[in-house]
Parts: structure tokens; sequence; C-alpha cells
């Protein structure tokens, strides 16, 4: 049986988010990337497998040595389902807006 993990249980994480981020401008090793956090290696590691299994990160193996870097379609379709209610909030927030200029201006 193939569980796949939610990708948005995934960046619920704060540790994840912020591997996401140090991977947002370059790939790292596993290595490098848990050199940037105060756990063990081994949790670095269970994130980056879950992150992997969420299809955000993609491994690439140069050598002796795998990079992890985002997986930019999956990062899009995240930004693709989030779109229409970012849209609603900008639409609410704009008639929040108007309605308190116009309570201003009587």
């Amino acid at each position: 049986m193939n569980l796949r993990r939610d990708v948005f249980q995934a960046i619920a994480d704060p540790t994840r988010r912020a591997i996401l981020l140090l991977l947002a401008t370059q790939s790292m090793t596993a290595g490098v990337i848990a050199s940037n956090f105060d756990t063990a290696r081994p949790t670095v590691s269970k994130h980056l497998q879950i992150l992997t299994a969420c299809e955000l990160l993609k491994q690439e193996q140069q050598g002796r040595e795998i990079y992890y870097h985002l997986n930019a379609d999956k990062m899009k379709e995240i930004a693709d389902f989030i779109e229409p209610f970012r849209k609603l909030w900008d639409d609410r927030f704009n008639k929040l807006e108007s309605l308190m200029k116009n309570y201003k201006s009587t």
C-alpha cells in the first residue's frame, strides 16, 4: 500500500518550510542543509524524506553526493491552488478599505 503524504501537512512544519526557503536559491546536500539547524542530522534527513515524498524536493546524484533542490512544478501547483484564496482575501480587504474611507469622509 503506497501512502502519499499530504503536501500541506508537509509545509505546515516550520523546519520543512525553512528547508524549502534554503533551497529556493540553490541546491544543497543533506549535510549542508543540516548544518543550518540545531537538530540532529537524522532529524533533518527525515524532513528531507517527507519533502521528497511529497515531491516538493527532487534529488540529484552528483558523484557520491546527493543534492536536493526544489521541484518548481510542484511548488507552482501549490501556488495555483492558493491563488483563488489570495484573490478572495484581497477582494475582502479592498472592500473593507473602501468602507473605512467612506466612513471617514462622512
